[in-house]
């Protein structure tokens, strides 16, 4: 999906490094994707649904034992209910498939970036006399569905993007720490630099968000802050990249605010244009609230790119951000925090740099997809 640069840039890694990577997805995006290597991954990749039925069938009739396992495993998913675990137990066949493609590929481990329905498939698969497998916790363990003990009880172990979801992961799921850890999804970071095209001055400010158009990315508080400050004289801009289902709310904000002539909508935007645009602009703002968010790839791309980034508290933020050393935190729907983050910001431009300046150092040491890689890699046991 257009959001999933990240999953792209560890595949590239894990090859580098020599690992052979078979790439497989629950189902084919419904959303257009618009980064170059789009159409070489969606050729590369096995979909799981609708499944391959034969094939499915085969597998279930050759696995009886394995196939009991697997409905097994659906009946003692306790916090799902029946209609769910009917449902759950349709994505046996998936399972089934993905095993055939398995032995096909000759695969030594799967590893899932994903703990809602892709989590069931790979565990039943694993019941059926499939590879060992291992998941990813991208956001808060309530945006994934229930069971979420039984999805990791045989996994080797789970990754967690953020320090937090780590500490849900033991308390909720019952996870022992032995099978955790903490591994960042990345940006390349020899890539994603400073250009050096931006002409800072002081009293001008241009500002974007690279996000879901969704209500939970908080444009729209970041949309009070600039009408706040452009009343006061500054000649702020801001630029929403994506698209998404909540645009239309969004752009009614924009209108009611008067900023039409300040705000831009880019739309959907390729890997390289999001590079572009972080070298075009002063400073990047994420201000989320709710649930789902964890360790935005997107903060880190812009802090790779040298820029001084507002975010709010949540997820991993805390984790990502030294506020006031190489970023600026703000409460979840904090306008006035993010009012005073953008006039600092604006007025002061050798602050600007010198946050920009310490992000990048940040990225290059902690977010680098190449060392998540790495981590990724020397966690996956030997067959």
């Amino acid at each position: 999906m257009q959001t999933h640069t990240f999953f792209w840039r560890e595949v590239e890694a894990l090859r580098q490094m020599g690992v052979e990577v078979s790439l497989l997805s629950s189902r084919r995006p419904a959303e257009m994707c618009k980064h170059e290597f789009a159409a070489k991954a969606a050729r590369e990749t096995h979909y799981l649904y609708p499944p391959r039925w034969g094939v499915a069938m085969g597998q279930v009739l050759r696995h009886p034992l394995g196939t009991i396992r697997a409905i097994g495993y659906v009946l003692r998913l306790k916090e799902s209910s029946i209609k769910q675990r009917l449902r759950i137990g349709g994505l046996i066949a998936c399972a089934a498939d993905l095993l055939a493609w398995a032995k096909e590929q000759k695969l030594e481990h799967i590893h899932a970036h994903s703990c809602a329905d892709v989590a069931h498939v790979v565990a039943m698969c694993r019941k059926m006399g499939g590879p060992a497998y291992s998941l990813t916790l991208h956001g808060d363990l309530e945006v994934y569905g229930t069971d979420h003990a039984q999805k990791m009880r045989d996994a080797a172990f789970v990754a967690c993007v953020t320090t937090p979801l780590k500490k849900q992961v033991m308390e909720k799921a019952g996870v022992e720490e032995s099978r955790t850890a903490v591994i960042w999804m990345g940006v390349d970071t020899e890539r994603f630099v400073d250009r050096g095209k931006r002409q800072p001055r002081a009293n001008q400010l241009h500002l974007a968000t690279v996000a879901r158009l969704h209500l939970c990315k908080g444009h729209r508080h970041a949309l009070a802050a600039i009408r706040r400050l452009a009343a006061e004289g500054c000649d702020v801009r801001y630029t929403i990249a994506g698209t998404g289902p909540h645009e239309r709310e969004i752009r009614q904000s924009v209108l009611e605010m008067g900023l039409e002539e300040r705000v831009n909508f880019a739309g959907t935007v390729g890997e390289e244009g999001v590079l572009e645009l972080l070298n075009e602009i002063d400073a990047f703002v994420l201000p989320s609230v709710g649930l789902g968010e964890a360790a935005p790839v997107s903060v880190m791309e812009a802090m790779s790119c040298g820029l001084a980034v507002i975010c709010s508290i949540i997820g991993g933020t805390a984790d990502m951000i030294e506020s006031q050393k190489n970023g600026i935190l703000v409460a979840q729907g904090d306008e006035e925090g993010l009012y005073r983050a953008m006039k600092e910001l604006a007025g002061d431009v050798g602050r600007r740099l010198e946050l920009g300046k310490e992000a990048r150092r940040r990225a290059a040491e902690a977010f680098d997809s190449r060392r998540g890689a790495q981590r990724l890699l020397n966690r996956i046991p030997s067959p």
